[in-house]
């Protein structure tokens, strides 16, 4: 073995030159073991990847095309929490505003369709707007205040049918179908709803369906479905405008 070849030896396993100092004050067998423990951690990286820097380079662009993604999407993000902050708020004022509105049409609407008592809209939860509900709350005359669930049939269809009034007179439609919505109402009561009808027919067009007679004498137009052969239907229109005033006595 050559002196180059020790030398090139020392310099690749051991890091030494022959010029450099030793001491002999050391533990071989320690020596010997880190030895090997480095040789195994060498060995455990394993072979030289060539294309390591530009794998890396790949990674690095992906790396902050996906930073700069992320960016974009949290810069997103607070724009739309912004934008929904500000639809909750003007919301939450409109909200109020209707509620309002339809709260003191619904104690005037209710009081002239029973002719007399009182009635009202609760919020549950008036600090949340957004998610609050609504109780109704109804005293008939000659009852006491109570919720709507506890009244007859017939004062809660006409309670329910003064709430729709009251929203219609907030809020017009240009079209609304009501299907025998009156069915549980007595005869009196029947006549006040038909004339409630009547005066909202220069706003809303109605179409009702409806078995009460009441309903059918403030129609303009009746449109009836009649069988004269065994099934066979035929519908039958009549404009009550029209009609001799005779004939409707």
């Amino acid at each position: 073995m050559t002196y180059e070849t020790i030398t090139q030896k020392l310099l690749h396993e051991y890091g030494l030159r022959p010029d450099d100092e030793l001491s002999l004050d050391f533990d071989e067998q320690e020596k010997r073991n880190q030895l090997a423990r480095l040789k195994q951690e060498v060995k455990s990286i394993g072979p030289i990847n060539p294309s390591a820097v530009q794998e890396y380079e790949e990674v690095s662009e992906r790396h902050q095309f996906l930073t700069a993604q992320r960016n974009d999407l949290l810069e997103a993000k607070e724009t739309l929490q912004e934008a929904m902050s500000e639809m909750d708020h003007e919301m939450s004022i409109r909200f109020s505003a209707t509620f309002d509105a339809v709260q003191n049409q619904f104690r005037h609407v209710f009081k002239e369709m029973f002719g007399g008592g009182n009635a009202d809209l609760i919020l549950t939860d008036p600090t949340d707007l957004l998610h609050t509900g609504i109780d109704i709350v109804a005293r008939p005359p000659g009852k006491k205040m109570q919720n709507l669930s506890l009244l007859s049939g017939g004062e809660r269809a006409l309670t329910a049918i003064s709430l729709l009034f009251s929203i219609i007179e907030v809020r017009p439609v240009p079209f609304c179908i009501l299907d025998e919505v009156e069915a549980a109402l007595d005869e009196a009561n029947v006549i006040r709803y038909s004339n409630y009808l009547k005066k909202f027919s220069d706003k809303t067009q109605f179409i009702v369906i409806t078995h009460r007679k009441g309903t059918m004498e403030g129609a303009d137009v009746l449109y009836g479905i009649t069988m004269q052969e065994s099934g066979v239907s035929k519908l039958i229109s009549v404009k009550l405008s029209e009609v001799p005033e005779e004939v409707m006595m």
